[in-house]
């Protein structure tokens, strides 16, 4: 009797949620981007290279959280550690934004970055990625 192919088998619920919040986050970084692209475009700033470079760094990293995100739903395996890096930077990023007046912002942060390693590491989504 021959194992059921990797994709055959549902992934599990861990796996698919932190699939599901690695797009929201790069859906509300696209969402910067567009509007600080709209800043850009309209705003007279001393440093217009600054702020592009800005944009575009928020824009790429949108595009780099999707494609994560599109990589762990085919249960590619390289993808994890990129995004629990990311995650663990943002949750360092998340303490100053908190401390510094911008709880609106930090604590939304801090509550997502805990989730996606939270449900990374996961040993339903260890075993569904193949990692042991």
């Amino acid at each position: 009797m021959t194992s059921p192919a990797v994709h055959e088998i549902p992934a599990p619920a861990t796996l698919r949620w932190a699939v599901r919040l690695l797009w929201v986050e790069a859906a509300a970084l696209a969402l910067v981007a567009g509007f600080l692209l709209y800043e850009d475009l309209t705003v007279k700033t001393a440093d217009v290279g600054q702020a592009f470079a800005i944009t575009v760094y928020t824009a790429g990293l949108a595009v780099v959280l999707a494609v994560l995100g599109v990589s762990l739903r085919r249960r590619r395996t390289w993808p994890r550690g990129l995004a629990i890096a990311l995650q663990l930077i943002l949750l360092f990023l998340s303490g100053p934004m908190i401390r510094g007046g911008q709880v609106w912002l930090g604590l939304p942060a801090l509550v997502l970055a805990v989730s996606i390693i939270g449900l990374l590491v996961a040993p339903a989504t260890r075993e569904a990625l193949g990692i042991r």
